[in-house]
């Protein structure tokens, strides 16, 4: 787990290189891509279910991300992107490829429909802590006079 974890850091950091990122941003970026790696194994490994794992992780990434972009005073973009890297389904999406050249078409939709799921946890997740964080910030705002 921890050469997967340095593995994440580094794909993240190379990521962001070639993303362009801020240089002062990079370790961050690989960092919480690293961690969100890091909860995504101990995720699989304790629900066995890839589409949790990806849900879990990418929500710790975002509320990772929302939080470093609040302390450096960037957009949070640039740590989100970069670190919900090792969360995309790639495998799963590859498998699905696979498995329409070796003519397995049960197989091949069962990859697709994993791919999706993982898809969509990532997007929930994201979506979940983008809007938590947006009803902090206008709980905290004050309340605007309205005239008739």
């Amino acid at each position: 787990m921890i050469v997967q974890t340095l593995g994440a850091f580094l794909a993240v950091f190379s990521f962001g290189l070639i993303l362009e990122l801020p240089r002062k941003h990079l370790v961050l970026a690989g960092t919480i891509g690293a961690i969100g790696w890091m909860i995504y194994l101990l995720a699989d490994r304790i629900s066995g279910s890839p589409v949790t794992a990806a849900f879990v992780s990418s929500l710790a990434v975002s509320l990772s991300s929302h939080g470093a972009a609040r302390v450096k005073k960037a957009p949070v973009t640039v740590f989100l992107v970069a670190g919900i890297l090792p969360s995309v389904p790639g495998a799963s999406i590859y498998r699905s490829v696979s498995c329409v050249i070796n003519n397995e078409p049960q197989l091949s939709i069962h990859y697709l429909v994993e791919t999706l799921q993982i898809a969509g946890a990532i997007a929930l997740a994201v979506f979940l802590m983008d809007s938590l964080f947006r009803l902090g910030r206008e709980s905290g705002k004050p309340k605007k006079a309205s005239f008739p």
